[in-house]
């Protein structure tokens, strides 16, 4: 890489390219002598979007060929909705910060006019997690997969084929589109994914000639390292309905989790509140907090 140029993988969608904008912009402000570029991919995750994803190789997919860019140098970072990282990452590219977080909550987006959804339409999503939490509220509702992005998933709301859908309130106002949602879910009534509303920036493990030194917010990440080591300690990701969400106040973590036991077919939410002050310290709140939600057993 040529010293005044810093180069940022992201994928192609509008929604990555407004939020990739946001470290660019911030880059570009700190460090004016300096040439920002986006490096834009498509990823596997994009292109196949007839399957969940838990049925085509799980998160991952959004990430894989941009971390083949970052590894090979093409590009200096990258920028990602903290939701869709794996909950491993490789040595070499690690987590360097988060934003801080937008809106977390889950929203419901319903066709213009409507105030419930259409009982005789389904509600499109295609995450379990959002399911069980939202068939609480909706008992006689059905659910049905819609994957695409944003504006593709609201087209096909607009054109009669969901009688409402479930998105994170994230993506629609960094979009500009907050007069689309209908209603916001309590993170008590529908606890969110695991870092959703935070943008990771990923590189390697190597020395950089430039920081992100006001754009990452430290409370954030503690929050979101706590949250995907619950994650991780459950062996959750696509495929599992579970859950996490923490909020920092600056000194102690409260943490709230929700697990699925697919034998059962119960659902489980706890809480755990500690004092942290670094990452071991969150990301052993995390592990407590799975630890608790399932005693007795080996995870």
């Amino acid at each position: 890489m040529e010293n005044n140029r810093i180069i940022i993988g992201t994928r192609e969608s509008r929604l990555a390219l407004v939020q990739t904008g946001m470290v660019a912009d911030f880059l570009r402000e700190k460090y004016p002598e300096r040439s920002v570029e986006l490096l834009k991919m498509t990823t596997t995750g994009d292109r196949i979007l007839d399957r969940r994803l838990d049925q085509i190789g799980g998160k991952g997919l959004f990430v894989k060929e941009l971390d083949r860019a970052l590894a090979a140098g093409e590009c200096d970072l990258c920028v990602h909705s903290m939701k869709d990282l794996p909950m491993e990452l490789p040595e070499e590219l690690p987590l360097l910060g988060c934003s801080r977080r937008e809106d977390p909550r889950d929203v419901l987006v319903l066709p213009a006019g409507r105030k419930e959804p259409d009982p005789s339409l389904p509600i499109g999503t295609s995450s379990r997690r959002r399911i069980l939490q939202v068939q609480k509220l909706y008992p006689d509702a059905k659910f049905e997969s819609v994957r695409g992005n944003l504006q593709t998933r609201l087209k096909k709301l607009d054109e009669g084929l969901y009688g409402g859908l479930i998105l994170a309130a994230a993506g629609l106002k960094r979009m500009g589109l907050e007069n689309r949602i209908s209603r916001y879910f309590s993170t008590e009534e529908v606890i969110p994914a695991a870092g959703q509303g935070v943008l990771a920036i990923q590189g390697r493990a190597d020395t950089y000639d430039f920081d992100l030194d006001g754009f990452i917010d430290p409370g954030t990440m503690l929050a979101t390292l706590a949250e995907r080591a619950f994650v991780r300690r459950l062996n959750g990701g696509c495929s599992l309905p579970v859950a996490a969400y923490g909020e920092f106040d600056g000194e102690s973590l409260a943490l709230r989790g929700l697990y699925y036991d697919e034998e059962k077919r119960v659902s489980r939410t706890e809480e755990r509140s500690a004092i942290v002050r670094t990452k071991e310290e969150a990301e052993a709140l995390g592990r407590g907090l799975a630890e608790q939600l399932i005693p007795g057993r080996e995870i």
